[in-house]
């Protein structure tokens, strides 16, 4: 297997000099202009076949700013900048991606089965809102269960302030986060804690403000518009450069930086008509790479296609992903813990829906879906469950709402306790959205901090627009104004507070659990569900052989609740861990610690709005 290398950028090699190299077949004439002490030197670039200029200066390693400068006219960053200290507008830094020193060799990342993620935003989950900031927290996420941490993208986009879905500089980490040295010193720490980092990346677009990419070469089509603008160009004339543009800095992240793997946002906005789709050569790349380096490395895509052919293998007529996010299994537990039935949610409501998800991975799995008017989605049980990522918040579903709010001030505690149950005993890979575990109350808002005053205005028409098909009253918070930044900021004093406390102990008692018993590991177990829609219960019973090893009873109605179980062996199911324990701030009855099973059906009561936890022991 022939090793990657980056050959685009700013390239340093042996003997003190560094090689540009940049695809603009736009310009018929390309200079690399340096910017130094001495003042700025224009370097004409050679062109070659394919809209190819490169050429070679000497580089003893001191910070070297440059510009590509088109046609004697316009300077403009490099398309594969590998650092933006001035931001989208200024001009790139050379970086030399083996400068930093590394102390993770013996790291080899986590089965995807094993992955518990942990997703946040670098610049509110810390005061500083930095790469280094976020070291300090490593420790604790560690001791919570997390086995992966997940960051929101962190590609340079406009300002400091925004989720990172607006990136225009995609080889970039942000410059305010701390670029790439912060990049790398994160990664490291992680690795060195026995955590794994995945980035949160995005093909779909680049966002409007600082992206000069059309400049170059054609990197967009007019063909077709995503929700956020003019789609790449995967599958256009000239589109071999693009494709490469994008499967390079797949690699570049996770060998530069050592990153574990890729959360690929909103792949239903990618469009690619090519006999290969560009998500498959992603994932092959990856996957080529992974074994070179001697890593586990996993790709995974948001989508709400439900279209299982993400992740079935290349040899099955797939494109090889790890994982997808599963939207369904969130919509099902939002409505029926919550009630709500606006908008994408009129598909979902009640128990049966949350059973479903449980047992076939998704809800709209070729059935009929109201919101879209169409059937949506394909079956996909048979996928193995370490396929999909789960959970009951995440940055789309909390911050895309009106006004940020949190599962925390919508339920009451004991829904609260009842979803991190139903998320974390379920056989699906599980993630957690920051501050979820101790019930963070502040808002996880929208936020830009763009330059360009047309682009705030229709930010926020768009904002207005998005929110037509919801009840949800109020003013909508401002997009630009900092003021909103700040109070999606997390506040762990919180966690310190009554309830809070005795909800941070129950996810780690929950993800403790997860490590310790095999059948809670996806794949590891025959997963059975049985449900009530009208009483509002759902039995989950994990099975590595004939018998149940694990029972986990959920009772979603605001009344106690008898469970009927059908058992074939003779034994008792001692209770493993009940959300309504007193441990975790529970105010009713609790259930029996143990329910000898002689034999036939037997009941098991559940206190309401509660989840237990049952282990099979033989007579």
């Amino acid at each position: 297997m022939s090793p990657w290398r980056m050959e685009r950028g700013a390239c340093p090699g042996p003997e003190g000099t560094v090689r540009f190299s940049v695809w603009a077949p736009r310009a018929r004439r390309v200079d690399v202009r340096l910017c130094g002490e001495g003042g700025r030197v224009d370097q004409p670039l050679e062109g070659r076949e394919g809209g190819i200029f490169e050429g070679v200066v000497p580089w003893r390693g001191a910070p070297m700013d440059y510009w590509f400068r088109l046609d004697g006219e316009r300077d403009r960053p490099d398309p594969t900048s590998r650092y933006q200290p001035a931001g989208v507008h200024g001009p790139s830094r050379v970086v030399d991606p083996g400068a930093f020193r590394w102390t993770d060799a013996g790291w080899q990342g986590v089965e995807t089965r094993d992955l518990v993620f942990y997703e946040l935003h670098v610049g509110t989950f810390t005061q500083a809102g930095t790469f280094e900031a976020l070291i300090d927290h490593l420790p604790a996420l560690r001791d919570l269960g997390i086995t992966a941490v997940e960051l929101m993208p962190v590609a340079e986009f406009p300002g400091g302030r925004n989720w990172g879905y607006d990136g225009v500089d995609l080889y970039a980490p942000h410059s305010t986060y701390g670029g790439p040295e912060g990049l790398a010193r994160l990664v490291d720490a992680c690795h060195v804690r026995g955590l794994a980092l995945f980035l949160d990346v995005v093909y779909n677009h680049l966002g409007p403000e600082g992206n000069y990419l059309a400049e170059f070469g054609p990197y967009f089509t007019d063909r077709t518009l995503t929700p956020w603008g003019p789609a790449i160009n995967y599958d256009g004339p000239d589109s071999d450069e693009v494709r490469r543009f994008v499967v390079d800095n797949a690699l570049s992240w996770i060998t530069d930086y050592h990153v574990d793997g890729l959360r690929l946002d909103a792949v239903h906005g990618i469009f690619d008509r090519s006999a290969r789709h560009i998500l498959d050569e992603i994932a092959e790349a990856v996957h080529a790479q992974a074994e070179r380096l001697g890593r586990r490395i996993q790709v995974i895509a948001e989508s709400d296609l439900n279209d299982p052919r993400l992740v079935r293998p290349h040899g099955c007529g797939g494109y090889g992903l790890d994982a997808i996010w599963n939207d369904d299994f969130h919509h099902a537990i939002h409505t029926a813990l919550t009630g709500e039935r606006d908008g994408y949610y009129t598909d979902f409501g009640g128990t049966g829906p949350v059973a479903k998800a449980l047992q076939e991975r998704f809800v709209l799995d070729g059935a009929h879906s109201a919101y879209r008017r169409r059937r949506h989605g394909a079956p996909a049980g048979d996928v193995p469950p370490d396929r999909f990522v789960v959970f009951a918040q995440n940055h789309d579903q909390v911050g895309n709402r009106a006004r940020g709010d949190r599962l925390s001030t919508l339920v009451p505690f004991e829904a609260q306790k009842l979803s991190a149950a139903l998320v974390l005993l379920s056989p699906y890979v599980p993630l957690l959205f920051m501050g979820e575990e101790y019930g963070e109350i502040n808002p996880f808002l929208y936020f830009v901090s763009h330059g360009d005053p047309a682009l705030v205005e229709a930010v926020r028409r768009g904002r207005a627009q998005d929110f037509r098909s919801f009840r949800w009253s109020g003013k909508v918070p401002d997009p630009q104004d900092e003021a909103t930044f700040v109070r999606s900021r997390l506040d762990r004093s919180l966690a310190r507070k009554p309830g809070h406390t005795e909800l941070l102990t129950l996810h780690r008692d929950l993800l403790h659990l997860r490590r310790e018993e095999p059948s809670l590991r996806p794949g590891n177990a025959r997963v059975k569900v049985e449900c009530d829609a009208r009483a509002e219960w759902i039995a989950l019973a994990l099975s590595p052989g004939e018998a149940p090893d694990l029972l986990a009873l959920f009772n979603l109605s605001d009344v106690r609740c008898e469970i009927p179980i059908e058992t074939e062996g003779r034994g008792t199911f001692c209770l493993r861990l009940c959300t309504e324990d007193s441990r975790y701030g529970g105010r009713s009855a609790p259930p029996p610690a143990r329910l000898p099973a002689p034999g036939g059906m037997i009941t098991a009561p559940v206190p309401a709005k509660s989840a237990s936890l049952y282990c099979w022991e033989e007579a």
